[in-house]
């Protein structure tokens, strides 16, 4: 079970089938689908939907792409199936969670001056850092 988890954790984009799956563990079709669910607590569908909707989240929360380019990058290769599976885990429709958790943006001059380096004192005159001597 732990080899087609982990299957379906690195390769959640790509269509996966139960056969495919099955064949991991060395159990017919049905008998993987139920033991799956016995240990997970979900079917082998619903746990790979639930995880390439985290990975989405994580898209959303970090890029700019569109909604439909994320549902794509995720393995939906349907833009309403992808947004009604986000909402019924998520609770609110892909556009209202990028809304909701979108970066504060910082102004360039802030983070310049945020992430300077900080001047020591050497003997070049440029500032440069210098390893403690000892």
């Amino acid at each position: 079970m732990l080899r087609a988890r982990d299957m379906m954790d690195r390769r959640y984009a790509e269509p996966l089938d139960v056969a495919t799956l099955a064949s991991i563990t060395h159990l017919s079709p049905s008998q993987f689908a139920r033991v799956f669910k016995d240990v997970y607590a979900e079917t082998p569908h619903r746990y790979l939907q639930r995880r390439r909707i985290e990975r989405a989240m994580t898209l959303l929360r970090q890029t700019d792409r569109s909604v439909t380019d994320v549902a794509w990058d995720v393995g939906f290769a349907s833009l309403g199936t992808f947004s009604r599976t986000f909402r019924a885990v998520v609770g609110c429709a892909p556009s209202a969670y990028r809304a909701q958790h979108e970066p504060v943006r910082v102004p360039s001059c802030f983070l310049a001056m945020w992430t300077r380096p900080r001047e020591r004192h050497t003997d070049s005159g440029f500032g440069e850092a210098t390893a403690p001597v000892g």
